[in-house]
Parts: structure tokens; sequence; C-alpha cells
């Protein structure tokens, strides 16, 4: 596929279009409203605990069901309605925030019942998560597909740039209980965007629901696995800035508020790498080992440095250096099956970019409570500098192998 126009006209003439442009705006509302919870959750179970394990318990708690689901919430993406499998999954979490707020505001929201809801709410994202990612490209025509995965997964930075600081202004000013009402309010815009927008006829796929089918894609087509694993050590270096980010802050010697400071600076350099990425493919290998250079790489310096406006500097690299990454895979993946698999590719997609999260929340929090949120950071963005290392390298592998199996040919003759 050619790239065609890009950069803000392409994303322009994509947002204008009636479906997508309302998916967006409701994509993006729902999304922000999530960091509500996220940082009001994150900021009541420390200031409760003060543990940063319990922080990693709290990733954890809302990530797990996507690993474990999997297969089976991708199977439901491709043999029912996305759109409906979507609504359902949107209303049983807007019931669901709506119980934290109450709980919240009664007073009686301790430690455990906030990680229980999130664990709950978890389960709502794992059955949406594949739908959520598929159903973009029935909005668009199939020429505009590289540029609304690119501004599907720009929703969830926009909200990362803006929802934080607003859920911080919220929690400083109104309360965490408000920030728990308000992310519920925000499902209920995504589910009014899901009522009106008109999705092509898909494509269903048929039989019963098999753990198989789904690692058969990967079978025939390793190239897909490639794209995973990328995907998961986008994932895994990501991880720390979105579950310590009040440990962070309050490393840097500010209050833990100022941790959703960080994951806006996050969201502000995703944002603006989605602007320039719009209507582009994934690009060359080369772009790809730069991008995941420059996600490890960021957040090692923001994980050392010991100012906070230059940490702030190079949290917006890493972002940037996440979203490049992160679109360019997933691009591809969407592009390299068919309409009637594309849910189960991106069940496993969730799986490789949400169901690593539990591990790696664990793992950090871990490590912080060790050896503090710093070493926790550089330990993290390992993977993503590893993978850029090895596709650079591997050019080289295979002119080493080359030249191997020639020497072996020359002797045997």
């Amino acid at each position: 596929m050619s790239e065609g126009v890009v950069g803000p006209r392409a994303a322009w003439e994509v947002l204008r279009r009636r479906d997508f442009g309302l998916y967006f705006l409701g994509n993006s509302a729902s999304a922000t409203g999530g960091w509500f919870h996220n940082l009001a959750a994150a900021i009541l179970v420390y200031r409760l605990t003060g543990s940063e394990l319990l922080l990693g318990v709290l990733s954890f708690s809302q990530f797990a069901w996507v690993l474990a689901l999997a297969p089976w919430a991708g199977a439901l993406a491709d043999r029912f309605d996305r759109r409906v499998v979507l609504l359902w999954a949107e209303l049983a979490a807007t019931a669901l925030s709506i119980l934290l707020a109450a709980l919240a505001f009664a007073g009686r929201a301790d430690e455990w019942t906030v990680i229980g809801i999130t664990l709950a709410l978890g389960l709502t994202a794992a059955f949406a998560a594949p739908a959520q990612q598929a159903i973009v490209v029935s909005l668009v025509p199939a020429r505009e597909i590289p540029t609304a995965v690119a501004l599907n997964s720009m929703t969830f930075n926009l909200a990362r740039a803006l929802g934080p600081a607003l859920a911080a202004l919220a929690i400083g000013t109104v309360g965490i209980a408000a920030a728990f009402a308000i992310n519920a309010a925000s499902y209920l815009v995504l589910v009014a965007a899901l009522l009106l927008v008109r999705t092509r006829p898909q494509e269903r796929a048929e039989g019963s629901v098999r753990l198989r089918d789904s690692l058969a894609l990967l079978r025939d087509e390793p190239r897909l696995l490639a794209y995973l694993l990328i995907v998961a050590a986008v994932g895994w270096a990501s991880d720390p800035v979105n579950t310590l980010a009040p440990a962070f802050a309050e490393a840097y010697g500010y209050r833990d508020t100022v941790g959703g400071l960080v994951l806006g600076a996050f969201g502000v350099g995703a944002v603006c790498a989605a602007i320039l990425l719009a209507g582009r493919t994934s690009g060359s290998a080369r772009r790809m080992a730069v991008t995941l250079s420059l996600l490890g790489g960021g957040l090692v310096l923001f994980s050392l440095t010991p100012w906070l406006p230059l940490g702030l500097v190079f949290v917006a690299l890493c972002g940037a250096g996440y979203l490049a990454s992160n679109t360019a895979a997933t691009t591809r993946l969407q592009l390299g099956v068919e309409e009637s698999q594309r849910g189960r590719i991106m069940a496993l997609w969730g799986v490789a970019f949400l169901g690593v999260r539990p591990l790696a929340s664990l793992l950090d929090g871990a490590i912080a409570a060790v050896a503090g949120v710093r070493v926790a950071g550089v330990v993290l963005a390992l993977p993503a500098l590893a993978g850029a290392a090895f596709i650079l390298a591997r050019p080289r592998l295979r002119g080493a192998a080359a030249r191997r199996a020639s020497a072996s040919r020359y002797d045997r003759a």
C-alpha cells in the first residue's frame, strides 16, 4: 500500500468522515475518562497504603483478564457484531464506575474495594479491546486504514495527554470520588457514539471458539508473530510511566498528583507522533529500530535525570517512540489478515500489548519497592532497546548465515 497523502491533511480527511469522526470523539472521551479512574485509583491506593507494590497489583488487576480471555474475546468480535459487543461492554463498565463513585462518596472505598472494582472493569475491557481495535477498519475505506489506525491510537494518547492533567485538577478541587463519577459519564459518550455510527457489513467467522484457531494465524504467517513481539516490547517499556507515575513524582520531590503531569507529557509526545505519522504505513525496519530506541532511550533518560523539567522532555520523547512503534506494528497486523480473522489477531494484539502489562506492573512495582522507581524504569526499558538492537543486527546476521551456507556448499563440493 502506498503512503499517499500524509500528515495533518490525511488525518483531517479521515476525521471528517461522519462515522469515524463520531467514533473518534466517543472513544477519546471514554479514554480520557479512563485516566480519571487510573489516576484517582492509584492516588487513593497510594495514600491509603504508601505501597509501590500495591500500585503494581492495581495495574495487574486492570489488565489480567486480557491475558486470560484473549482467544474467546477475539472470537466473539469475529463471530458477532463488533459494535454490539463493544456497546454492551461499555454499558457494563458504566455501571461499575457508578458503583465505585458511590462507594467513594460514602467513604467506603478502601484499597481492596478499588482493586476489586478495577479487576471487574478489566473484565469488561478484555471483551471490548478486540472489537474496539477491529471496528476501526469498518468505518473508513481500505485506502484510509493506516490513517485510521494511527488516529485510533491517537485517541488513547490524546487522552493520555489531557486526561491525567484534568484528572489531577479534578482530584485536587472536587476530590477522588468526583473523578470516579466523571469516568462513569465518559463511558456514556462512547455509548452514544456507538448508537449513532454505521459500520460496513462485517464478514463473520463461523465455528467454535478455539485457542488453536488464534495461534494458527501465527503459524501460517510468522511475520505476525514478529509484529506482536514488537507490540509486547512497547507495552513492557511504557508500563513504568503508567503504573508508577505517582511514585516518580515523589522521586522528583513533588506531590503525588504531579504524576498526572508526567503522564500528560508522555501523551503529548505520543499525539505529536500520531499527527506526523497519519497516512503512513509502517515504514522500514530501520525506522522501527529508531522508534524503539526512542522509546527505550527516552525512558532510561527520564528515569535517571534528577530535574523534572528535563525529565518531562525525555518522557515526551519516550511517548513519541511508543506511539510510532505501536502504530507501525498494529497497522501491519490489521492489514495482514482477512476481515473474518481481524478480531482474533487484535485479541492477540491485546495479549501482546495489554496482557504483558500485569506481569510488567508486578515486576516494576516489586523493583521499585526494593531498589526505587528509577531502577524500575531502566530495567523495563531493556526489551525495547534489545528489540532495536536485534532489528539493526538482523541484516548482518543474515549475511553471516548466507556466508556460512556458501562455505558449507563449497566444502561439500
